[in-house]
């Protein structure tokens, strides 16, 4: 397939979706915003077609849908979350997956429903919701999880201020191989820093904005 083999009700889909979370979660619409491009941006220097890097785009703005289904008081949490609350935070991948699946019978979608929820899995198997191992994890999710990552250091939330660049290629070097794989931590680290100066002068606002744009 090609990008223009997807039809318009994936776009007015997406939209939907999109609108929906806004309305119920500014802050993770944006999140999902940001990881979507990203994620288009590693997947188009990893070498992916466009059809591809659109697929991993939509994967990533999809990923976190299903915190439209967990308590807001626990998203929004400004400390840490206890073992009941943390069982109930791991369930989103898999309601993102239960929001996403009556779409899935278009392929476009059907390629993307793996990739969202596989998003917390690990190479090491110490993920979640199925435990895969290396390349049993879909390889958009494992891309998903590199920029998701490096989004969620980034910025500033109630119980910490945002990490700079250094400390966050820090820590996906430290855990490559055993939480990311170890070849897209190489392939983000050395292109993120293109991305950055290219896009200094955009607020995350127009970022997000233009991302969605493109699915309106």
């Amino acid at each position: 397939m090609s990008w223009g083999d997807v039809p318009d009700w994936v776009y007015d889909s997406a939209k939907a979706l999109m609108e929906t979370l806004n309305a119920v979660d500014p802050g993770t619409y944006q999140h999902c915003c940001r990881v979507g491009q990203m994620a288009r941006k590693l997947a188009r220097d990893m070498g992916l077609n466009e059809y591809e890097q659109m697929t991993a785009e939509f994967s990533g703005l999809f990923h976190d849908i299903g915190k439209m289904g967990v308590d807001q008081e626990i998203i929004q949490k400004p400390g840490k979350l206890d073992p009941k609350e943390m069982d109930i935070m791991r369930s989103h991948p898999v309601i993102s997956e239960m929001i996403l699946k009556p779409l899935a019978h278009h392929n476009f979608f059907k390629g993307i429903v793996p990739a969202v929820r596989g998003h917390h899995e690990r190479v090491d198997g110490e993920g979640y919701p199925d435990k895969l191992i290396g390349e049993r994890i879909p390889l958009l999710a494992r891309v998903i999880l590199v920029v998701d990552t490096y989004d969620a250091m980034s910025q500033t939330r109630a119980y910490r201020k945002g990490l700079p660049d250094e400390i966050i290629y820090g820590e996906l070097k430290r855990c490559s191989g055993t939480q990311f794989d170890p070849q897209l931590v190489r392939i983000f680290l050395q292109a993120h820093r293109t991305w950055n100066s290219v896009e200094a002068a955009e607020s995350d606002s127009e970022v997000f904005h233009q991302v969605i744009k493109k699915v309106a």
